[in-house]
């Protein structure tokens, strides 16, 4: 639920050295919208701390949640490879720290650094290949069975991020997320 990308994260944190003046820190507060959806940005982002939310509004202003991203992951990279607008807006969950690059130093790195492009190509295929899965399983499983596996594989989650966030990720509403809640810690 909370992806993280330790390896590009290691690897910018030692690239740093080299390129300093191509990384500029930013910090931001708890519930800061970073990017906001159909807007221009100028910069990759990479988190190297804290907790951010990726998402949709639809026409009636309901927030779809696609993913929450932790240490290492990045947002703004598909925007400066195609030179479009962001497609989701980013918004802070934690106070978060960045690490912001402008696209024309990401294109440098890109084209002068094969680490540097693997490791973007490697995180943008897992950012695809962990779409399908969980969309399929929260087509196929009860909205019970999702509550009780994200409680497993993230025990913290609800110390981590709001109720109304994870309600919104699961495709719910808070009401219905409650409830579930409710039923669960319920002693047999």
């Amino acid at each position: 639920m909370i992806r993280t990308n330790n390896n590009l994260l290691s690897y910018i944190n030692n690239l740093k050295t080299e390129y300093q003046s191509f990384f500029i820190e930013e910090h931001f507060d708890k519930k800061t919208v970073i990017a906001k959806e159909d807007t221009r940005i100028k910069w990759i982002y990479i988190i190297k701390e804290g907790i951010t939310k990726c998402s949709l509004t639809n026409e009636d202003g309901k927030e779809f949640i696609q993913e929450f991203f932790g240490k290492g992951m990045k947002f703004g990279e598909l925007e400066a490879i195609n030179n479009k607008a962001i497609y989701c807006s980013m918004s802070s969950i934690t106070k978060v720290i960045v690490y912001k690059i402008s696209h024309k130093n990401f294109h440098v790195l890109l084209n002068e650094d094969a680490d540097f492009n693997h490791l973007v190509l490697l995180s943008l295929v897992t950012k695809i290949s962990n779409k399908g899965p969980r969309f399929a399983l929260q087509q196929q499983k009860t909205v019970k069975d999702n509550i009780k596996k994200l409680l497993v594989d993230f025990p913290d989650i609800l110390n981590q991020i709001p109720k109304q966030d994870i309600a919104n990720y699961l495709g719910i509403t808070i009401r219905s997320f409650n409830r579930v809640l409710s039923e669960i810690k319920k002693p047999s």
